[in-house]
């Protein structure tokens, strides 16, 4: 690596808020003989363009001596973040890989056929007349054969041990807070009918501890291994059993490696097994800080990494999820540059949010959620619902205020195409969200405040969380949701110039912040220690929906104000506080209010959740 050159790397005509000082600690910290670098950037700092810098480090051939490992990969755990990428004119030299599932067939009467499924994927010894012009592998032999090939992380520890996508000099990770949970989540093999094609031969008995888990898994993969025989004899495979061939080698591979990793005493592998319906019912085998799935699909691929992130909030509780050593690594902190001013947090909490009080706090959600959207007459909104199931009751609710004409939705199918939809019209529509607190870029008029319905905590009815929280490991539990907390605050406010309103729905998130403040961001701090309860209007539904002038004027862009009826830059409109509130509305003034919630219970009493 020659971490000298990074500014010449660069990709931008100029640099913008902390860019140059990041470049220099960074360049200081590889040439230190560090092979690990944190770079611990808050959200809107321009990361991708620090990792082209990174990345353009790289040796080329004309540098390496001995047969060392040149150039390198690009990888972020999020689709979005590659495709932004991908259409980033300042990131043009990086080339984009993804799966084959999402490349079609050139051949005549295949082009609906994706590679996956293609002629070449069913028939043995297929010989393709044009696979030099195949949309997927001309993209894999042009990353292949760049100085910075990019790709999912999920495409990325697929091809670990593949001969076109080897070793390379620089590995940088976008995005990285998560690396850990992600390579859980990939390493995780779910065994049920959709995915296990002799399940109807197989199915499992009353899984009961590792044991029968490992004792299934060995025949399981025998009764596979009869099936992707008789497969593989066949000439000829028609889309869906080549489809079958593919999930039988994924499965055999995936329960090789589980009872090996199992039976292996020095691996440092947890696995929890879950099968929640008994006999004949699905079966879930986890595994907790998969160091050793990580060492082969990530650690062995580079001489030098850069992980990226806004939230890597504890850098040595990061290194010990992804078995790495702290002493090899180095943190890199990255200033923000964004006037806290322009980035508020307001309390408008109701009540906790557990599943448990969910149903009488909701209302009162939906109802303040009803006077903010009269604060934001102009001015879309992002509401980050956290699960359907909250989205489906408080849209319920919505309906019944009779503001959802301003409101839209989406579910698991069509998430992306409804979010391209609310990002395209000009209307002031409020978008009711399920998991978008990362890799959402809206910035400027595209969403001027977003409402947190709930503290993000995992979910205590996973195994994994579960065996964490038996061995007392609440820092990690408050720790992931922070960062998630974190990661969503960021939606909205992309640029210095640029502001947004954070609203705070669940009484959950005061505590979370006290419980966390310790691994918080000060930058993050900054913005809780600001935080204060607004004034808000009276409920007013033709307000809500612009049917009546009560809501105010459209605020400027240029007043860098994000404070309903804070007068100059606010939305207008927020002053009375009169009917429709909950019990303490009617005192609220702009007051600052105490981080920390007057629960005095267990910690799993504010954050259990069945969901």
């Amino acid at each position: 690596m020659q971490p000298g050159r990074i500014f010449e790397e660069f990709p931008a005509p100029s640099y913008r808020g902390a860019q140059e000082q990041a470049l220099a600690d960074i360049r200081d910290a590889f040439a230190a003989d560090n092979d690990v670098v944190l770079v611990r950037a808050p959200t809107g700092s321009g990361k991708s363009l620090l990792a082209r810098a990174i990345a353009g480090c790289a040796r080329t051939a004309g540098e390496s001596e001995g047969g060392e490992p040149i150039d390198a990969y690009y990888t972020t755990p999020q689709v979005s973040q590659l495709d932004d990428v991908a259409s980033d004119d300042l990131l043009q030299d990086l080339k984009v890989i993804r799966g084959k599932n999402n490349y079609d067939c050139i051949l005549p009467g295949e082009t609906d056929t994706p590679v996956d499924q293609a002629p070449c994927a069913r028939e043995r010894m297929f010989d393709c007349q044009v696979q030099h012009r195949c949309p997927y592998f001309s993209d894999r032999a042009i990353a292949a054969n760049n100085r910075i090939a990019a790709m999912t992380l999920a495409y990325f520890m697929q091809t670990a041990g593949s001969d076109v996508f080897g070793q390379r000099d620089v590995l940088v990770i976008d995005e990285a807070h998560g690396l850990g949970n992600w390579a859980e989540m990939y390493a995780t093999i779910d065994l049920g009918p959709d995915t296990v094609p002799v399940w109807d031969a197989c199915e499992p008995p009353e899984i009961d501890g590792l044991d029968d888990a490992v004792s299934y898994a060995d025949t399981l993969h025998t009764m596979a291994g009869r099936r992707l025989t008789e497969v593989r004899q066949q000439a000829e495979l028609d889309p869906e059993e080549a489809a079958e061939r593919d999930k039988l080698v994924k499965l055999q591979s995936d329960l090789s490696w589980f009872a090996e990793d199992y039976r292996d005493e020095d691996s440092a592998t947890t696995w929890v097994v879950d099968q929640n319906g008994g006999e004949g019912s699905r079966v879930t085998i986890k595994p907790m800080a998969p160091e050793k799935y990580l060492k082969h699909t990530v650690w062995d691929r580079a001489s030098n990494f850069a992980l990226l992130s806004a939230t890597i909030l504890n850098k040595d509780a990061f290194c010990a999820n992804v078995g790495l050593a702290p002493d090899r690594v180095a943190l890199v902190e990255v200033p923000h540059t964004f006037p806290v001013e322009n980035r508020p947090l307001y309390d408008v909490t109701q009540g906790k949010m557990t599943y448990e009080a969910r149903d009488e706090t909701i209302p009162r959600v939906a109802e303040t959620l009803v006077r903010i959207m009269q604060a934001h007459p102009s001015e879309k909104g992002l509401v980050h619902c956290h699960s359907y199931a909250i989205q489906e009751q408080l849209q319920e609710h919505l309906r019944e205020y009779g503001v959802d004409s301003r409101v839209r939705a989406h579910d698991s199918a069509d998430r992306d195409a409804q979010l391209s939809t609310w990002k395209r019209v000009d209307d002031p529509d409020v978008f009711l969200s399920v998991k978008m607190e990362e890799a959402l870029d809206l910035e400027g008029d595209l969403c001027r405040w977003q409402l947190l319905c709930k503290a993000p905590y995992p979910n205590t009815r996973d195994s994994r969380v579960a065996a964490r929280l038996e061995d007392d490991q609440w820092g990690w539990y408050y720790r992931t949701a922070l960062r998630t907390v974190i990661q969503a605050c960021g939606r909205v406010v992309r640029a210095p110039d640029d502001f947004g309103a954070t609203y705070l729905a669940d009484s959950s998130l005061l505590d979370l912040f006290e419980r966390a403040r310790v691994d918080m961001p000060d930058w993050f701090a900054e913005q809780v220690d600001r935080m204060s309860e607004p004034d808000l209007p009276a409920v007013d539904t033709a307000a809500a929906t612009g049917s009546s002038s009560g809501g105010g004027s459209n605020r400027s862009r240029s007043t860098g104000s994000a404070s309903p009826g804070s007068g100059s830059g606010s939305s207008g409109g927020a002053s009375a506080s009169g009917s429709g509130s909950s019990d303490d509305d009617s005192s609220r003034g702009g007051r600052r209010r105490s981080r920390r919630s007057k629960s005095s219970s267990n910690p799993i009493a504010d954050v259990w959740d069945t969901e």
